[in-house]
């Protein structure tokens, strides 16, 4: 067998923007992954107040140029890259004029929840997916690392489920701390609907709630991450009914349990096609 392949999908990543314990643990595992021998591709959103010049981030032609569609308006997907040399890591960033050239990541400059939250939601998470297919690259674990990454299983259990970039691939999610009260309004589950699915396809986000769309992209996954110490109780039930593979929150970030939990439910998928 030749290298496990590894998808890290998150919206935040040292040292290109840090705003919670996400970015540290994004930086960090990858890293750990690729020295125990993992083939790593790393994705992450391309927010304005990340700089361009400073960490060098170059487009990358030949995977830029698709269009995501959202609500029937087309939105151009623009792939950039940036090397962590120290690392010998390559990050790719995803990026959208409308959607994400603006000075604050997730609130404006008074606070206020951006509206547009849940078609940038989609437009990452559905662009991702398609950044994979085009770079020829096939997962065998895809790790969404926060709630920006929820749509993601549900669109790898339905629309991508039978595409050979993603139909072996076992998905993982991490669960972090509650990040924001607000939702991601009333059309979020509409709107996440992509050509050649059904409503019933993302039913289970219609709440829009943060402890909504975690628990959907739970129940689309294959296993979950406790990413911290104090995780919101209803998130913590559903795991717990779900009785789904899980990583229990380890403070030290000694990153070898991630590496045998990778190797678990990756050679239990082995087993039991045997």
């Amino acid at each position: 067998m030749g290298k496990t392949k590894l998808l890290f999908i998150t919206h935040e990543m040292s040292p290109f923007l840090e705003l919670t314990k996400i970015s540290e643990i994004t930086r960090q595992l990858p890293q750990a992954m690729q020295d125990k021998g993992l083939e790593i591709r790393i994705l992450m959103p391309r927010f304005g107040n990340i700089n361009e010049r400073r960490n060098r981030l170059h487009e990358v032609i030949r995977l830029s140029g698709m269009n995501i569609v959202i609500a029937e308006n087309d939105n151009p997907l623009i792939i950039k890259v940036a090397s962590i040399p120290a690392a010998r890591m390559q990050v790719y960033f995803l990026d959208n004029e409308d959607y994400f050239q603006r000075k604050h990541v997730f609130n404006d400059a008074k606070g206020n929840f951006f509206a547009d939250n849940d078609e940038r939601t989609i437009f990452f998470c559905k662009g991702a997916l398609e950044t994979v297919k085009k770079l020829g690259w096939s997962p065998d674990v895809v790790h969404c690392h926060g709630w920006m990454t929820s749509l993601v299983p549900a669109y790898l259990k339905t629309i991508y489920k039978e595409d050979p970039a993603f139909k072996d691939a076992k998905i993982v999610y991490s669960v972090y701390e509650d990040s924001f009260s607000q939702t991601l309004g009333k059309d979020f589950a509409a709107k996440a609907v992509m050509k050649g699915m059904q409503h019933a396809d993302t039913a289970l986000y219609t709440d829009a709630t943060l402890t909504a769309i975690n628990n959907a992209a739970i129940a689309y996954s294959d296993a979950v991450v406790y990413g911290d110490e104090n995780l919101n109780e209803e998130v913590l039930n559903y795991v717990k009914k779900s009785e789904k593979p899980l990583l229990d929150y380890n403070s030290s970030l000694d990153f070898e349990n991630y590496y045998n939990f990778y190797q678990e439910i990756t050679v239990d998928d082995l087993v039991s096609a045997v």
